[in-house]
């Protein structure tokens, strides 16, 4: 009889486990992508290079001037510090690749404090008149995660993502996926 039970009491662990391995083999969860975007955009920052954009941060930027030459929006905020000893921030070198592809420095902001999306998030909404609406811009892997954060941080916001790499890094879509759970379990929700 006892082992019988600790079977019964194992089943409910054992359906868990599954759904949630199930959850972690199958594609991302995915952001709704914007249909339109709000006229303030918050381009969440990557790695920059020497001052030149890394890979995923261009296609962000890009996706980002693709939404800005579409019409509409009238604000883009770029976020992202730098490493210690490092003299460029992602948000300034993402304000300067986005200048030199015809965006007015008056629609331009760069916040360059941020390490962490929450961050990011809190530092670009000061920059901004309070109660503005935003789209979010980064990759689809992200994209869900930081929705979720900034609307437990009481952003209007909605999300437009970039794509990602033909080849994206398991280990960043993994940690991605696990921090989805873990909102969950803490009950952010995007």
């Amino acid at each position: 009889m006892r082992a019988r039970g600790s079977t019964v009491t194992l089943l409910p662990l054992a359906v868990i486990a599954a759904l949630a391995l199930g959850f972690l083999l199958l594609p991302g969860a995915r952001a709704p992508r914007a249909e339109r975007p709000h006229p303030a955009l918050i381009v969440l920052g990557a790695a920059q290079y020497a001052g030149r954009p890394s890979p995923a941060f261009q296609r962000r930027l890009d996706h980002a001037l693709a939404l800005y030459r579409a019409g509409g929006v009238r604000t883009i905020v770029v976020t992202g510090g730098r490493r210690p000893g490092d003299p460029h921030s992602e948000g300034e070198v993402g304000v300067r690749y986005l200048g030199r592809h015809g965006v007015p420095s008056a629609a331009l902001i760069a916040e360059t404090r941020s390490r962490t999306t929450l961050e990011n998030l809190r530092n670009a909404r000061v920059t901004l008149p309070p109660g503005t609406p935003v789209t979010l811009v980064t990759d689809e892997a992200h994209a869900p995660r930081a929705l979720a954060l900034a609307r437990a941080l009481g952003l209007d916001a909605n999300a437009s993502a970039s794509p990602l790499s033909p080849h994206p890094d398991r280990r960043y879509l993994l940690r991605e996926k696990l921090a989805l759970v873990a909102y969950a379990l803490l009950g952010i929700r995007g």
